[in-house]
């Protein structure tokens, strides 16, 4: 039999919900900025500079940067929320008291690109439902008459 979620954590999952939420939209942006960063740098051979000697952003050969790499920027910040994106499905994966392989499907979103937008919805989709029937159920119990 599946664990079910505690009621004292029930207030506490729409808020590591909201996370989630969060997390996986800009880890997702940042993951496509990166897909983009790789392409650029390793199929075309550039990389982008920030305020350097070519203008405010430009391309420049790779490895000749002097001013500020944003191709190593965008990986550096990438890895960083992709950290925050694991703490995200963490606090919800605990508290939803899911098996362990949705944590791992769930972490996948962050490595694998455009995937972390389609787990948002359906892992939001999926919490929302059962909240919502959780609070209809306590509601009703609250509700019926006693004899």
């Amino acid at each position: 039999m599946p664990l079910e979620p505690r009621e004292s954590d029930l207030p506490r999952i729409r808020g590591a919900l909201r996370f989630y939420k969060i997390a996986s939209v800009i880890t997702g942006v940042m993951l496509l900025l990166l897909c983009v960063e790789m392409i650029i740098k390793y199929g075309l051979g550039y990389e982008l500079e920030l305020a350097g000697p070519y203008g405010f952003l430009a391309l420049v050969p790779t490895d000749t940067a002097v001013a500020i790499n944003l191709s190593t920027g965008i990986l550096i910040a990438h890895g960083w929320f992709y950290v925050v994106y694991l703490f995200s499905d963490f606090r919800l994966w605990s508290l939803m008291r899911w098996p362990f392989w949705k944590f791992l499907l769930i972490a996948t979103g962050g490595i694998v690109p455009l995937l972390s937008f389609f787990l948002e919805a359906r892992i939001g989709r999926e919490v929302t439902a059962y909240l919502d029937r959780r609070t209809s159920a306590s509601t009703q119990k609250v509700e019926a008459p006693t004899a």
